[in-house]
């Protein structure tokens, strides 16, 4: 008989291994992943599980290393890249069990140059729902009949940009962030890792056995304002949070909440680079907080960039904000226009403490000077507290300079 597994004890070690190879951009993440990896080992248990999907704007973030940490973790892990709709339906339904799916580069069936594959999309929305499948024609020509395929397993996503907005409402999303120069993490080797990883993969296999039928037609307490499709997501998680014990359910639920705000507040998608580093080093240029309508004249006279022509044209407020939100400060808040106080009125704008954060980890390192006071063909910040004024972008044809004061 298997000696008695302490769930909340087993959850911290799983936890703690993420910690060691990834790094999350939210305290929450790491408890979302945790119970995500466990109830893989109790799907059956549940009606549904949410699509766990680690997205970034950019490449280099740290997704396909945080599926490959999942991978070691769960039961009958299968990876896999640009998978038919087809294979996928059969292999759930293998005799070898049901597996946990693990999807890298899902960018290339819906990413921005995609086409999109609307039989895997098909697939990874019905089958977070037990009970759900696929009815397929099956045999050769006039002899050809019907068969159903189930689609319910756990599946993990990861890849550039947003996904459809019927997979995101039915998945915990993780935004990855490129590392900060002073963020660093324990490098991943396989050969000695990946035994860690199915040691911690066995044990929460035993406890999964042992907590089954107490976690089997659970009914955990779900935070207040949590309902409809985010609490099919997080039912099974906050389940296993309750069977594990210790500060777990009460982790979960402030995970739940957490994750379930940020998810609100949009849905980030790839921008480039490009327009990061031109804010820096060609708008901002040591300003501290800039007007909109600033902002979008330097951008458009820049004759070596694209914002004369973005998506067949010149970029506009709406575009700007619809940007710049997909990435987020240092405290992970979307990037939105904040009003700038000032003499002549209260201008929507952005400011540079907002940017700081991705700025660090998307652009390249300043060149020389490119972070220097302003000259006469960028923005001035000028005056102490007292001073709240803006000149008039007709006075001049050059790029207005621009007078704003400094709040304490």
């Amino acid at each position: 008989m298997t000696d008695h597994i302490d769930g909340a004890g087993l959850l911290d070690e799983v936890e703690a291994f993420h910690r060691r190879f990834n790094r999350f951009p939210r305290e929450a993440a790491y408890v979302a992943v945790a119970l995500w990896d466990a109830h893989a080992h109790l799907i059956d248990a549940f009606d549904n599980t949410g699509r766990l999907a680690f997205l970034s704007p950019e490449p280099g973030s740290g997704k396909s290393r945080a599926l490959e940490i999942v991978e070691t973790l769960v039961p009958r892990p299968l990876a896999t890249v640009n998978p038919s709709a087809n294979a996928l339906f059969r292999v759930v339904t293998a005799e070898e069990g049901k597996p946990t799916i693990l999807f890298d580069e899902i960018d290339t069936i819906f990413g921005a140059k995609a086409g999109g594959d609307e039989d895997v999309r098909g697939f990874l929305n019905s089958g977070y729902r037990r009970g759900n499948s696929s009815l397929r024609c099956v045999g050769d020509g006039s002899k050809q009949t019907t068969q159903r395929f189930p689609s319910f397993c756990a599946v993990a996503v990861a890849g550039l940009g947003s996904l459809p907005d019927t997979i995101l409402t039915r998945a915990i999303i993780i935004r990855m962030r490129k590392r900060a120069p002073n963020e660093t993490v324990e490098p991943f080797r396989q050969r000695i890792n990946e035994k860690e990883g199915h040691a911690l993969r066995d044990r929460l296999a035993a406890w999964a056995d042992q907590v089954r039928e107490k976690v089997t037609g659970a009914w955990p307490e779900l935070p207040e304002g949590i309902s409809d499709r985010p609490a099919d997501v997080w039912e099974p998680l906050l389940a296993v949070a309750e069977a594990a014990g210790g500060t777990w359910p009460e982790r979960a639920r402030a995970a739940c909440l957490e994750l379930v705000a940020a998810a609100k507040d949009g849905d980030p998608a790839s921008v480039g680079v490009q327009l990061l580093t031109d804010l820096r080093d060609k708008v901002f240029q040591g300003a501290d907080r800039l007007p909109t309508s600033t902002i979008l004249e330097i951008l458009l006279a820049l004759e070596d960039a694209p914002w004369g022509d973005t998506e067949g044209r010149a970029l506009t407020p709406r575009r700007l904000a619809k940007l710049l939100g997909e990435y987020v400060t240092a405290d992970n808040k979307p990037i939105k226009p904040r009003s700038i106080r000032t003499s002549g009125g209260v201008p929507k704008g952005y400011y540079a403490e907002d940017l700081a954060d991705a700025w660090l980890r998307y652009c390249p390192p300043p060149s020389r000077g490119s972070a220097t006071p302003a000259t006469s063909a960028t923005p001035q910040v000028k005056g102490g507290p007292d001073v709240a004024d803006t000149h008039d972008v007709a006075d001049s044809a050059a790029t207005p300079t621009l007078f704003i004061a400094r709040t304490a």
